[in-house]
């Protein structure tokens, strides 16, 4: 079954005095981008996080928003980051320096520089396990591969019906292809008839019998058909395939399209290039439905 790169997951959890919450998003994307938002003191965990979600998830851009509470009331301790104070009043006395300005950083607006005051639990012993945070992770990406797979059954179906009417149009084009030298040859003949009762030389007749054959090679399709087919046959296949195969779907829909506009280039005739102009309308509202396939 294929797989949507559309979904959304949430999961919730709770570990002694923590309540944990895991939210992730996806959307489709050529590559896999996972997008981490963690509180900062559990930054230390955005590699374990990344690599749970691209256990279940190849392709797509993944947000992954995860909250983490403490229901109880813990003293805390603050502590000053002395080597990022030094850095900005450093940096203030180079720019002095510098653009020959005046000024003077104040104990307020020290305090509000970004980190400059870090604030740590004092209970370490209960801090939150990695374990526990990887298992909310899973939890929430358990609901996004239901979904995306949920999107993906519909996905196949419609793409299933697509290919259906595009076999359809082939089909027409399989049987209308040949009769379009026969109907040059056909008028060709009836050209002849008109020269040589106005008494139009042998030599002439020759010619236009080369010309009919020559357009007969040049309109041949049967090599760009059975690619087609071929390519046809693939992509069914490939629907039924539980790996990811959106860029194997993607790849054969420009190699369709590319049978397609040959046989069009080669067709002379009306009917055949109103079914070259619908297959390549089917084919571009199934490469859309394919660019949201894993």
């Amino acid at each position: 079954m294929i797989c949507s790169m559309t979904g959304y997951g949430q999961a919730e959890q709770r570990w002694n005095e923590y309540r944990l919450t895991a939210e992730i998003k996806s959307v489709n994307h050529r590559y896999a981008e996972v997008m981490i938002k963690l509180p900062r003191e559990y930054m230390k965990f955005e590699e374990a996080v990344k690599r749970t979600v691209l256990t279940a998830a190849k392709r797509g851009r993944l947000d992954v928003f995860i909250t983490i509470e403490r229901t109880t009331v813990t003293s805390r301790q603050a502590i000053l980051n002395w080597a990022l104070l030094d850095g900005y009043r450093q940096v203030a006395q180079d720019i002095q320096q510098r653009y020959a300005v005046k000024g003077e950083l104040g104990l307020q607006e020290l305090l509000q520089l970004p980190d400059a005051v870090l604030w740590m639990d004092e209970d370490t012993e209960s801090a939150l396990p990695e374990d526990v945070l990887m298992q909310c992770v899973s939890l929430a990406m358990e609901q996004l591969q239901a979904m995306r797979l949920r999107e993906g059954a519909h996905l196949s179906l419609d793409l299933i019906e697509r290919l259906e009417q595009f076999s359809g149009m082939y089909a027409e084009v399989l049987k209308t292809a040949p009769r379009v030298a026969d109907e040059y040859r056909v008028k060709l003949q009836s050209r002849i008839r008109d020269m040589l009762s106005m008494g139009e030389s042998d030599e002439l007749e020759q010619r236009v019998w080369t010309e009919a054959a020559l357009f007969a090679e040049r309109s041949n399709v049967d090599e760009e058909l059975t690619r087609l087919a071929s390519h046809m046959d693939q992509f069914k296949h490939l629907l039924s395939d539980s790996n990811p195969v959106g860029r194997k779907l993607d790849f054969l829909l420009q190699e369709m399209n590319r049978e397609v506009n040959t046989i069009g280039s080669k067709a002379n005739h009306s009917h055949l290039t109103k079914i070259v102009v619908d297959l390549k309308a089917e084919l571009e509202k199934m490469r859309e439905q394919v660019q949201n396939i894993e």
